[in-house]
């Protein structure tokens, strides 16, 4: 009996000390705030590429300065996680969602479903296409970037007849087009005038009187070169195209690769193939990797998009947003559906006598990340 009345009343004790607990509203304390609750929706495309590891390092770092709280998801290439992942922070209260579609098209339920919610949609590096429920896009001139990249190459051809091999990004990806649309823009008069030979697309032959294309037209091209921004895609592409290729279309080359990634895969496949003489390779995105290829000539040049200013752009975007404010736009894009308010970033071409100041002096990087730099 003894024993009963002690477990009673030891019962009752902790029953006591639990309702203490639970009833700050009678000490004059506001309730704790709900710590699943988020601010800042951030998804990007995947982890397994060096580029979007690093824009998740600059977001984290960026977003230390705020008062906001921020969750970022990666959607890793699939458009249904990447549909999972809205919905995930939709139900977290998000006020914001910052967003690199894994495919701009298929993106549209994801963001249409946000907006649903009064969740302003920002598009982050590559726009979302055919819907209304993108406010913003924040980016780096993307025909700018493929503008640049011919440019360099144009500067370093001599002559006529030099073998030219295109290769683009993802069909799914509108930035692939923006990127192939301003190289074509460069290239185009420089194939008509036959200082370049396409090598590697018959469509692109078919189509090399045009010095503007149509998006289908494009499309038919891109389809053709396309590397799905996949290292193992764009080198097995181009070791078919070396296998095809007469000793004619080798020597000394020149070879549009659309990012970093696939300008590393690419310049292995042409460094590996003896009746390649030389070839300058482009990229974008200043991948550590990719610096070091053109620290030690192995990739010729890089477009340096500063993911920190555009980072910047989008988190400045978002405080005024969840602030009240209407944020600062330099231009708009048009998705096929509406006229995208935008904010632009101006990129650099970094070559191997600027990385240095381009890269280190400028804080991107430290110079004990690579070797032989000079």
């Amino acid at each position: 009996m003894k024993k009963l009345l002690v477990l009673l009343l030891v019962v009752s004790m902790l029953i006591a000390v639990t309702a203490c607990s639970k009833t700050p509203a009678t000490t004059g304390e506001a309730p704790a705030a709900d710590s699943n609750k988020v601010d800042i929706g951030i998804v990007l495309p995947t982890k397994d590429e060096p580029r979007w590891v690093q824009d998740e390092t600059r977001f984290t770092e960026a977003l230390k300065s705020t008062d906001y709280s921020v969750e970022i998801l990666f959607s890793q290439g699939s458009s249904a996680k990447e549909k999972e992942n809205v919905e995930a922070l939709i139900a977290k209260g998000i006020k914001v969602l910052i967003i690199t579609p894994q495919d701009g098209g298929a993106a549209a339920s994801a963001v249409e479903a946000a907006k649903k919610e009064g969740i302003k949609v920002i598009a982050y590096d590559r726009l979302i296409t055919g819907t209304d429920a993108v406010d913003y896009y924040v980016t780096f001139d993307s025909v700018a970037v493929g503008e640049a990249q011919a440019r360099y190459l144009v500067e370093q051809a001599t002559g006529t007849g030099n073998p030219l091999y295109l290769y683009a990004g993802a069909a799914s990806d509108n930035n692939a087009f923006l990127f192939f649309e301003g190289a074509w823009n460069v290239l185009q008069p420089k194939i008509a005038d036959g200082t370049f030979v396409i090598k590697n697309s018959s469509e692109a032959v078919a189509l090399q009187g045009n010095a503007k294309l149509t998006r289908d037209e494009m499309g038919k091209i891109v389809g053709q070169v396309t590397t799905n921004w996949d290292f193992n895609e764009a080198k097995n592409k181009a070791e078919a195209h070396l296998t095809s290729a007469k000793a004619a279309d080798k020597g000394n080359v020149f070879i549009l690769a659309p990012n970093d990634g696939t300008a590393r895969a690419i310049a292995d496949a042409f460094a590996a193939d003896t009746a390649v003489t030389s070839y300058k390779v482009t990229g974008q995105d200043a991948e550590k990797a990719s610096v070091q290829y053109i620290i030690d000539n192995k990739q010729s040049m890089t477009v340096f998009k500063d993911v920190r200013t555009l980072v910047k752009d989008s988190i400045e975007m978002a405080v005024a947003i969840l602030g009240g404010k209407e944020p600062q736009t330099t231009g708009s894009y048009n998705n096929g559906k509406v006229d995208v308010k935008a904010k632009q970033t101006e990129v650099v071409v970094v070559k191997n006598d600027n990385v240095k100041a381009a890269l280190v002096d400028s804080g991107y990087y430290p110079a004990s990340d690579f070797t032989n730099l000079k």
